[in-house]
């Protein structure tokens, strides 16, 4: 539970506002203990409930691993987090995951925060952060395919929504693919709930490799503030 709290704590702390310094206090205070070494910075809600799904089946235990998965809000987001994780805040590795939308954004953001130039996805991925080729969810649907995927909603009791949803004109046109991914996102909490059932229905041996190389980061250490041990010379 400290590393609900903690995170509670430190996304009111990056909120920033009147309750910002309680809140640093109490990131801090939690942080050490809980014994954190490693916060995943997530885009939201949908990616933390992935990733937290898919560690105890990869045997990652990531409380016992010092790694708290923190969904910032939003990409645009990541320096004020990358800012807070660091030497100045609670001095802690960061790594994370982002949409391939987002990736000049992360890489901008990692080098204001002095993190050195990640001129390509090799060297950001190197650093921590991993690239959805569009988002998680088109990984989870291409992973699981169209026909598992629609199994997933018949089993939620979601199939002939979204067999109406298809029917829609500005849907009809397009892949059964993009349908889905669109579907996931059109009711509140629904991206979250299937960020954690479609994981749950996966073939381990099919992955995502992003988020494959996430977990398999999270209880590696790679140096202070997430640093790319290539970059350190």
């Amino acid at each position: 539970m400290s590393m609900e709290h903690f995170r509670s704590a430190f996304i009111a702390w990056a909120a920033g506002g009147r309750g910002a310094p309680a809140a640093a206090a109490a990131a801090r205070e939690l942080a050490r203990g809980a014994g954190l070494r490693r916060v995943l910075l997530v885009e939201g809600g949908s990616d933390r409930a992935a990733v937290e799904a898919l560690a105890p089946r990869l045997g990652r235990d990531l409380g016992s691993q010092g790694v708290s998965v923190v969904p910032m809000g939003g990409a645009t987001n990541i320096g004020r987090f990358l800012e807070l994780a660091g030497p100045q805040g609670l001095d802690v590795e960061a790594a994370g995951l982002c949409d391939a939308a987002e990736e000049p954004f992360f890489r901008r953001a990692l080098e204001r925060a002095g993190l050195g130039p990640h001129p390509d996805r090799e060297a950001l991925e190197r650093r921590g952060f991993q690239v959805c080729v569009a988002d998680l969810e088109d990984e989870l649907i291409r992973a699981l395919g169209t026909g598992a995927v629609e199994r997933a909603l018949a089993a939620q009791g979601d199939l002939r929504s979204f067999r109406t949803f298809q029917k829609q004109p500005a849907q009809r046109e397009r892949t059964i693919e993009a349908q889905l991914r669109r579907f996931l996102g059109t009711t509140s909490g629904r991206k979250i709930h299937y960020g954690r059932t479609l994981v749950e229905e996966l073939d381990l041996a099919a992955v995502p490799q992003p988020l494959l190389r996430l977990l398999d980061g999270a209880g590696a250490a790679s140096g202070p503030y997430g640093a790319d041990p290539a970059a350190r010379g």
